[in-house]
């Protein structure tokens, strides 16, 4: 298909979402033609009245990617799968999907400058408190998610001297239009905080508008290519601290619970099991208690700042402001 371009065409997945949507409103700012994967049955809220180009055809049928991916300068693969039934689920929505986009990149041969596969902090696996992991130490996820993500980038790596690619993989995301974690701040405002365990869990965290932008650092950097990178906060934190925030922020204390883990596999075991009458996989489950009992998710990004000078703009205090803000203002809160 021949294409006359004016400008840098930037295709993102999963562009309807959470941090897809703030990858978009990025990518406009800096004067990109903006197009969109989404599915048929996708909500385009976040996109509505965007100067963005959608496209219906999901990711999974490598002929229906010729269109949109025609011309395209630059390819953000954010769309994945974060709740399944089952492995197979996992692997068709975050490894057979992937496999698709970069066949079809080869099989159209669209001339990309990079592709930027979004990961997770999950395939690598958590990390021994006081050690958060670097880019070069081998993966231990340990959920199917985690090991779908791990999967999804052992596949990409098999397209390097094919394909100019970086990966990026975030810890936990939160900011404005999350509705995962959000479901803390909603539970803090109604009087309840929880706490996995007695121990002071470290985590690192990422405000969404940090991670989009250190998502296009990765796309536009020369040297990102056939590198990964963790994208996160520089400080790492604990729950407590996020507490503290969230606390200064609603302008509301909240009761603080510590659950013992024995009691959070508990209630992963009930919820697993009712959902098995249902068609959507459980929220809460076996695989989610596991990552929330871990005494640390922590990453470093040492990489991300001295290859592609990203740096963390939005401090704890001020990300949890704006989130809080935001859901005011929409009434989520």
């Amino acid at each position: 298909m021949e294409v006359n371009k004016t400008g840098t065409i930037s295709v993102v997945t999963g562009g309807s979402g959470f941090v897809g949507s703030h990858l978009v409103d990025l990518l406009i700012s800096k004067g990109h033609e903006v197009r969109c994967i989404v599915r048929k049955t996708s909500s385009l809220k976040w996109l509505e009245g965007k100067n963005v180009k959608i496209f219906d055809c999901g990711i999974s049928d490598v002929e229906a990617l010729e269109d949109v991916l025609a011309g395209a300068d630059y390819l953000f693969h954010v769309a994945g799968v974060v709740k399944a039934k089952n492995e197979e689920g996992y692997k068709k929505g975050n490894v057979e999907t992937t496999r698709n986009l970069l066949d079809a990149l080869l099989k159209f041969k669209v001339d990309i400058k990079k592709v930027v596969i979004v990961s997770s902090l999950t395939a690598a696996g958590p990390a021994v408190p006081g050690k958060p992991l670097t880019e070069d130490m081998p993966v231990n996820p340990i959920t199917r998610y985690g090991k779908s993500k791990a999967e999804q980038e052992a596949l990409v790596k098999t397209y390097l001297d094919k394909l100019p690619i970086s990966i990026v993989r975030p810890p936990a995301v939160y900011g404005e239009r999350d509705t995962e974690i959000y479901l803390m701040f909603k539970t803090f405002k109604q009087g309840l905080m929880t706490f996995i365990g007695f121990d002071k869990k470290e985590l690192s965290l990422v405000h969404v508008a940090d991670l989009v932008n250190g998502i296009y650092l990765a796309g536009i950097s020369e040297n990102s290519k056939s590198q990964t990178y963790f994208i996160s906060s520089e400080e790492i934190y604990n729950w407590y601290q996020v507490a503290d925030e969230m606390q200064n922020s609603i302008g509301k204390k909240a009761i603080r619970l510590n659950l013992p883990h024995f009691l959070v596999y508990s209630v992963a075991v009930f919820a697993e099991f009712f959902a098995m009458f249902q068609k959507s996989a459980a929220t809460f489950n076996i695989e989610k208690a596991r990552d929330f009992v871990q005494s640390a998710w922590t990453c470093d990004v040492s990489k991300a700042k001295k290859e592609l000078g990203y740096e963390q703009k939005v401090s704890l205090a001020d990300g949890i402001k704006r989130t809080v803000d935001w859901y005011k203002d929409n009434n989520w809160l």
